[in-house]
């Protein structure tokens, strides 16, 4: 890549003029402050592609599993070859400056970077570059690069930077000495992109500054490996959608079995005329029927795909996700994909809970053996999540002084000890006739579990008093924000507020996670968990959500249509919860979406997503049978064992190895990929051998 000025590259106007123009034209100078502080205004976020991944299903011959799991493999090593093009130049390498460039050394990019040429054409003006991003709401700018003036005419200063190309870039140019603001623009860099920032008067008006963005490379489509996995996987899909039709049809069976077996002929004789070898059943010495043991309670499968999903999900953004930043945690308010899947499973584990604990009660189980179980079961949850998967293993070997106390295991182990134990000293036996009652608008499901409900509002209480009312030293009460260089940098150790308080206050700054997402964006430099004491209080909120969901699918069992109108009535209920709280906006409602906080929207919209998965899965899979669940189906029975795998071996080989470009995404993606399916293959032959860890 070179710095010089292409005299034929395509100009693309994208900002700003300074001076005394018409202020509504676009780009021209406000008349605001000229500091950094004064460019507080968020751009509109534009839209972007998303990926998506999907899953076949079970055939029904015997082999049907083993083609499964070669199907899967294939589509593994299919997507490595195949995800993306070969690299594109520039990537990973050092992109040398001008040679009259300020900074002569070379500037390398990096995944998520462009190369940014700053060209300062004004005589006598040094320039100073401010940078901030869309997504970090009322942020202060931060100095990006300085940029010398302008010697003589047709001798610009020039400076070369890297810059952000995960959301749309908002650069600020003041005048170094006089800290005035010259001008202002938005644009969306691309992936490994080279540009030039020019900035110039324009030669009708002495006073007026042009900042115009010229492509001098075009950059990479940084999400084609996404929509190419995406691709496979529909097409995998398809082809196993395909293969189960054509299994489920005798004709195709018997054609199979015909080019298979040579003594085809035998068989259909024996099968149509009797063997000699079988007891005519017109004569005496017919055989009687083996005794075959009684058939087990119908599982709902629906529960344990939608919790295979949430694993799924959780176990590639936890390998990387292909480093997109759609697959990490949001910096702070908002959502992501890595947002939706630690939820889910809570709200998942809720609706397990009322349904085992019926199931146990119902065989005469005692509520004390009961409760000596949960509390077992509770403290080995804690326990692994403490000791086998402690992200402050990074820091070195784990020693008392540093170690993570909370964490998501943790969190399940409280949430999970919580909801149980409250279910079962309430716990009541499921009426028959509740499964029978014809009115699709009968509160049979709600009325018995009304001292829970009363004990959950109590808690949630608990929650909005603590957040809101509870004095912070040097935060203002009630402070929701992110810290950092949000909210102009005015309480940069407030982060989490009361939430991150009472953490640092009771467990101590050592004993928390010290890699926050908030640091990202905002620059946070305190530690922060989002699995912090606080948090949890909604997380039993979510579990207990759960347990309403798994007590619709008991009490009405026998009548479908009810189990969908309650679905879609929580559903409804929840949303509309959500948008009175957030106002529908991301940073602007009452309480806003944030999974670092487990603030009570977020709650309420997950649930209210989780509610709506449910009305898809259970007409689909347990009523209609038109989707058996496969592939999520058997890592969501074998949950615990997966999770932890997945943390313990996530830097061995084959989950992970060397990549050769380190800065694609496409490697990344085809590891994680390849990682992910692998986990699903060993949840299948664990299923199939009869293998579940339970704790």
């Amino acid at each position: 890549m070179t710095g010089a000025r292409p005299p034929a590259a395509e100009e693309r106007r994208a900002g700003a003029r300074g001076g005394g123009g018409s202020p509504g034209r676009a780009g021209r100078k406000r008349p605001r402050g000229g500091g950094p502080r004064a460019a507080g205004e968020a751009a509109e976020a534009r839209r972007r592609p998303a990926g998506e991944a999907a899953a076949g299903s079970m055939g029904r011959a015997p082999a049907a599993g083993r083609a499964l799991a070669a199907l899967l493999l294939a589509a593994a090593g299919l997507g490595a070859a195949l995800l993306a093009p070969s690299a594109a130049p520039g990537r990973g390498a050092q992109a040398a400056p001008p040679p009259d460039s300020d900074n002569k050394r070379p500037v390398e990019l990096k995944m998520d970077q462009a190369l940014l040429l700053i060209y300062n054409e004004l005589l006598g003006t040094n320039l100073t570059i401010y940078w901030n991003s869309e997504h970090c709401y009322q942020c202060l700018y931060q100095v990006l690069v300085n940029v010398s003036r302008s010697r003589k005419l047709g001798k610009p200063g020039i400076a070369a930077v890297a810059v952000s190309t995960q959301h749309g870039s908002l650069l600020q140019i003041n005048d170094t000495v006089e800290e005035r603001e010259v001008c202002r623009l938005e644009y969306k860099f691309g992936e490994f992109g080279n540009y030039s920032l020019l900035v110039k008067r324009l030669h009708n008006d002495v006073n007026e500054v042009a900042c115009d963005v010229v492509v001098n490379e075009n950059p990479v489509d940084s999400n084609l490996p996404v929509v190419i996995a995406f691709l496979i996987g529909l097409t995998l899909v398809i082809s196993i959608s395909f293969l189960r039709f054509l299994m489920s049809l005798d004709e195709f069976n018997n054609w199979i079995s015909k080019a298979i077996n040579s003594r085809e002929t035998d068989r259909l004789i024996n099968s149509d005329l009797g063997s000699p070898s079988r007891a005519d059943p017109l004569g005496g010495d017919a055989q009687s029927e083996p005794w075959r043991p009684p058939t087990p309670p119908h599982r709902l499968r629906c529960v344990d795909t939608f919790r295979g999903i949430a694993l799924i999900l959780m176990v590639f953004v936890n390998y990387g996700g292909g480093k997109y930043w759609y697959f990490k945690h949001a910096s702070w308010n908002g959502l992501t994909v890595a947002d939706l899947v630690f939820p889910w499973f809570v709200f998942i584990m809720g609706s397990s809970i009322f349904l085992s604990m019926t199931s146990i009660l119902q065989r005469g189980c005692s509520k004390l053996k009961l409760l000596g179980k949960i509390a077992w079961r509770s403290f080995l949850l804690i326990c692994i999540g403490i000791i086998i998967v402690n992200p402050n293993y990074c820091l070195g070997p784990l020693s008392w002084d540093k170690v993570r106390i909370p964490g998501v295991l943790q969190r399940l182990g409280v949430t999970y000890f919580v909801v149980a134990v409250l279910e079962l000293l309430f716990a009541k036996p499921v009426l028959e006739n509740c499964a029978s009652e014809r009115s699709c608008f009968s509160l049979r499901d709600i009325a018995p579990s009304w001292p829970q409900w009363l004990f959950i509002l109590m808690l949630e209480s608990v929650w909005l008093g603590l957040t809101f009312l509870l004095p912070v030293p040097g935060c203002p009460t009630g402070y929701l924000g992110p810290g950092g260089i949000g909210d102009w940098g005015k309480y940069p150790n407030c982060t989490g507020g009361a939430a991150g308080y009472i953490d640092r206050l009771l467990l101590g700054e050592e004993h928390l996670y010290q890699h926050p997402s908030s640091h990202v964006l905002y620059l946070t430099e305190v530690a922060y968990d989002p699995e912090g004491i606080l948090g949890t209080i909604n997380s039993i909120v979510m579990a207990f959500l759960g347990v309403q969901a798994g007590r619709i699918l008991l009490c009405h069992k026998e009548q479908a249509r009810g189990v969908l109108v309650r679905f879609a009535a929580w559903c409804c209920l929840l949303g509309l919860i959500s948008m009175a709280l957030t106002k529908i906006s991301e940073n602007q409602g009452f309480i806003p979406v944030n999974k670092n906080l487990w603030s009570i929207s977020y709650v309420t919209t997950l649930s209210s997503f989780a509610f709506f998965i449910l009305l898809i899965l259970y007409p689909v899979v347990d009523v209609r049978g038109l989707w058996s669940g496969a592939p999520f189906y058997y890592p969501g029975m074998n949950s615990i064992l997966v999770y932890v795998g997945h943390e313990v071996f996530k830097n061995y080989f084959p989950f992970q190895w060397k990549l050769q470009d380190n800065q694609s995404h496409r490697e990344h993606l085809t590891q994680n990929v390849v990682a992910t399916a692998l986990w699903v293959l060993i949840a299948f032959i664990l299923y199939k051998k009869k293998i579940f860890w339970k704790i």
